[in-house]
């Protein structure tokens, strides 16, 4: 055999042990709970014993030395002729620690190293004897052996069948592994089984093809929209239609479920807790929820401090819980699943819970916050100061906590992939962290907007509302301590310029447009707005990274290709905040009084997107329930069989006519398709439908505490409330997914 397919042999057996090396992980430390588990001990034994059997093939002598050692004990715990006890899975935790650092030598030099394994192997093999085990573990006796539990096999030593070893009881010949073809108790299927490997180098090409792809794509569809050929239409988005299918199956590709991610922290939990003297136990649900892989790194570390953190300053110990009458054991629990097209990560604890007053204090006496700024707090405000930098309640430094930099690089590092941290807590009760994040960053919908004639792209992760100033209604534009805010709805927004912060010059006042635009955005925790000349709309943008000469500029997350073959940067939410100073801003307007922390009030509050329908009904869409919105050219609105569909993306959105919907008397009809209207489409979806509602004119987003009175309900509507002065009926949006039927069937 050559050196290439030696080499080539040897980087299969490092992948593929290290894979089976992090079930090892949580197969014992779920043995802990199911130490007669025959399932869980045969897949530990088999894994060490391939593990065995492939070092001596390939000449490692001392993985193959240890991983005997370990198979014999292994054989013993799973003929029943021990038990596990603690110490015996200390040390098998231990070979699987150690076998790491040999492939890590392996994979470095090509060699293992010369470390000596004299000692483990010596421990390993006391533990066999009888008086090994310390405090015993109770273990159910393993079930009568099958039939075909019965075949010798001559890789597996042969033991005395003595009835004194703890927990032993008679063995009819030598129980041995069972083969490979032979029917298993466990069903599990090796990594192998279950996947082909894929060179992630070419995962990222194929990824960045589909982007291009995309991108001529929109550059196609652009130039189409002018020219008045129905073929080449029909054509066109059954092209489109082909592109989105292919974008959606490279997409999966990259997909990797969360509990990739979960996997390690089992062992981080009981070496914790084990460190703390604390007793958690560790509960995880959605594991197959999937996540673009380039996110899932991301987020890796964050999730992980969380858990650490939890461990650490949240579950109290045993005697601690006790007294307050709770269960010895603590309880972590990790929860994914998708919501609105994003991912949702929980890690909640049964433990202490946050003591408003506890931060308070330890905040002042840190120097986080002064005085005043702290009496002017809001209890969740005084809560969020966890995430400032420098901040701890830890009183001594440790190898796990005390800097004060974990929580706040939890929020920065979620937050640059725009994704959001929030938390809950209840003192005694516990704590809850919830993480939301795209499904991917690779193609990402965001709005456009100009500045000083170059368009930028927003990511609208990050997006919660337009608000558009004409002629003199800039007066709600104010200054206060040389800040620029914007009183929206009573409160005041901290405003930035965004050609002020990418450094234009200052603009005659003659040059200045009549109307400007404010996109308020969600930053580091607070609101922002940010003036910019125009908004062009929506679209589905493919980052692109940025260039060396530009890639340090804080202001930016990368670029992309527009349609019309045009270059837009990628603003970053994060690093425009951070420019425009907007954490000492908001300090400042709370110190005078100006600011009201909404998020106080977020729970009495309502978002709504108000239409109108036929010629003078206001109606309210509950934002929750709304996907996006759309401008649409009214040639794309077209009958198909007795419902009105869109030509929408590649494929055909049903259409719900909001004044049909009601039965309204009179009603104007949205425009028929003639000339070159546009319509106002508001997108909604239940999750597993999509349908696009008819308005005549799309008028706000308003967010505020409405009452919704029952006096106007009726089939399609939940109620009424006053908005702006003016009676709105509250759209219940359920009811207009049976009028849409069902979705048309696509025709090749």
């Amino acid at each position: 055999m050559n050196d290439d397919a030696m080499n080539e042999i040897v980087q299969e057996f490092l992948v593929e042990t290290a894979e089976n090396l992090d079930q090892l992980d949580q197969d014992l430390v779920a043995l802990e709970s199911e130490p007669g588990s025959r399932d869980l001990l045969a897949s530990v034994f088999r894994t060490i014993h391939t593990v065995k059997g492939t070092t001596g093939f390939l000449g490692f002598g001392l993985l193959e030395r240890l991983s005997h050692a370990a198979e014999n004990l292994l054989s013993d715990l799973r003929d029943g002729r021990l038990v596990l006890t603690r110490a015996r899975t200390d040390v098998l935790l231990e070979v699987v620690d150690t076998i790491r650092g040999l492939l890590s030598a392996i994979e470095a030099t090509g060699s293992e190293d010369d470390r000596d394994l004299a000692d483990l192997v010596a421990r390993i093999n006391a533990l066999q004897g009888d008086d090994a085990s310390g405090v015993a573990a109770v273990a159910p006796a393993p079930p009568a052996p099958a039939a075909h539990d019965l075949v010798p096999d001559p890789h597996v030593r042969a033991e005395p069948t003595s009835g004194a070893a703890e927990g032993a009881r008679p063995v009819v010949g030598a129980p041995s592994e069972q083969p490979s073809d032979a029917p298993q108790g466990d069903t599990r299927r090796s990594a192998g089984e279950r996947s082909v490997r894929v060179d992630v180098d070419l995962l990222d090409a194929l990824m960045s093809q589909v982007g291009e792809l995309v991108l001529a794509r929109n550059q196609v569809s652009a130039h189409v929209e002018t020219l008045d050929n129905q073929t080449l239409h029909q054509s066109v988005q059954r092209l489109s239609m082909i592109v989105s299918e292919l974008q959606e199956g490279v997409m999966k590709t990259r997909m990797q479920p969360v509990e990739q991610l979960w996997s390690k922290l089992p062992r981080v939990v009981r070496d914790l807790a084990s460190q703390f003297d604390k007793q958690v136990a560790l509960e995880m649900d959605g594991g197959e929820t999937e996540l673009d892989r380039s996110l899932l790194e991301a987020v890796k570390d964050p999730l992980t401090h969380l858990v650490r953190n939890a461990i650490d300053h949240a579950i109290e110990r045993p005697e601690a819980r006790a007294a307050a009458g709770k269960p010895a054991t603590g309880t972590l629990s990790l929860r994914a699943s998708h919501e609105g097209g994003q991912v949702v990560l929980e890690v909640a604890d049964d433990g202490a819970g946050i003591d408003p007053a506890s931060i308070a204090a330890t905040a002042l006496a840190r120097g986080v916050v002064g005085p005043a700024e702290l009496d002017k707090m809001g209890e969740r405000e005084v809560v969020d100061l966890i995430f400032r930098p420098g901040f701890s309640t830890a009183p001594t430094v440790t190898n796990v906590s005390g800097r004060g930099v974990g929580m706040d690089v939890v929020r920065t590092n979620v937050e640059r992939i725009g994704g959001t941290v929030d938390l809950s807590s209840a003192p005694g009760a516990g704590t809850t962290f919830r993480i939301k994040i795209p499904l991917t960053l690779a193609i990402i919908p965001a709005l456009l907007a100009g500045c000083r004639g170059q368009r930028y792209a927003i990511p609208q992760a990050n997006l919660l509302e337009m608000v558009q100033l004409r002629g003199g209604s800039g007066s709600e534009v104010e200054r206060i301590g040389g800040t620029l805010v914007y009183r929206l709805r009573g409160k005041l927004l901290p405003l930035v310029r965004l050609d002020e912060t990418l450094g234009y010059a200052p603009r005659p006042a003659e040059e200045e447009p009549d109307a400007v635009s404010i996109v308020v955005l969600q930053a580091d925790g607070l609101l922002l707005g940010v003036v910019v000349d125009e908004v062009f709309g929506t679209e589905e943008i493919v980052v692109k990274p940025l260039g060396r000469h530009v890639k340090q500029v804080p202001l930016f997350a990368g670029a992309t290709i527009l349609g019309d073959g045009g270059v837009a940067l990628i603003l970053d939410v994060i690093g425009l905040a951070a420019a425009a100073r907007v954490q000492e801003v908001a300090a400042g307007l709370a110190l005078t009084g100006g600011l009201e922390d909404e998020r106080d009030r977020s729970a009495e509050r309502s978002t709504f997107v108000l239409l109108r329908a036929g010629r003078s009904r206001r109606v309210a869409v509950p934002l929750e329930a709304v996907a996006r919105l759309e401008e649409a050219p009214a040639s794309r609105v077209e009958q198909a069989g007795s419902r009105k569909v869109l030509q929408y993306r590649g494929d055909l959105l049903p259409l719900v006519v909001i004044s049909e919907m009601l039965g309204e008397p009179g009603a104007e009809d949205p425009p028929d398709g003639q000339g070159g209207a546009s319509v106002p489409v508001v997108v909604c979806s239940d999750g597993a439908r999509q349908l696009g509602l008819l308005a005549n004119e799309i008028l706000d987003i308003v967010d505020g505490v409405f009452e919704i009175r029952p006096v106007g309900a009726s089939p399609g509507i939940l109620g009424s409330t006053v908005v702006h002065g003016h009676v709105t009926d509250v759209l219940d949006v359920a009811t207009a997914f049976p009028l849409a039927g069902k979705e048309p069937e696509r025709v090749a």
